[in-house]
């Protein structure tokens, strides 16, 4: 038992974050481009800006900080990118969304999925229909955006996580 107990410290520790960054540099190299320039950084959202959004958007961060990037093609900003994780039933579904400069949806995707049930939301069909979204667009699921029959849970949760990072790159754009 205690061996069973060190191997998943290790896994969830050492593995799946590498596992994540991977899949981080996967996603914004298909957003963005193999010829890119990638920045990263943590940043902590301000509580007064965190709990406006949270009340936008019906929900909570996961964390007072997200996962910030930067992506640079030459000399240029291509984009920027926000990491950060929602709930889903019971475990945290880790997602990005990628941006152009004026704060549009490039691309989503979603990183890791940890849930037995739920998983079409990692379909591109289904995270295609953000590309465009942006601060001031709807994100009503059965209106602005699709349902998937036996991921109710999954699908509102990303939804929702996906607009509060449309709000919060909005403020991150003004700085």
């Amino acid at each position: 038992m205690k061996k069973l107990t060190i191997l998943f410290l290790f896994l969830n520790f050492v593995l799946f974050p590498q596992e994540i960054k991977e899949n981080v540099n996967q996603a914004l190299q298909t957003c963005f481009g193999k010829n890119i320039q990638i920045h990263y950084e943590k940043i902590k959202i301000d509580p007064n800006l965190k709990k406006e959004i949270e009340n936008m958007a019906g929900q909570n961060f996961f964390s007072d900080e997200v996962h910030f990037y930067k992506i640079f093609e030459s000399d240029r900003i291509a984009g920027l990118a926000i990491l950060d994780n929602v709930y889903g039933k019971s475990l945290p579904i880790t997602f990005i969304v990628m941006f152009d400069p004026n704060g549009k949806i490039l691309c989503s995707e979603i990183i890791k999925y940890r849930e037995p049930y739920g998983g079409a939301v990692q379909s591109k069909e289904w995270n295609s229909q953000f590309k465009g979204k942006d601060d001031q667009s709807g994100f009503v699921v059965g209106r602005d955006i699709n349902s998937i029959s036996g991921a109710t849970i999954s699908v509102n949760s990303v939804t929702k996580g996906i607009k509060k990072l449309t709000l919060l790159i909005k403020t991150l754009l003004k700085k």
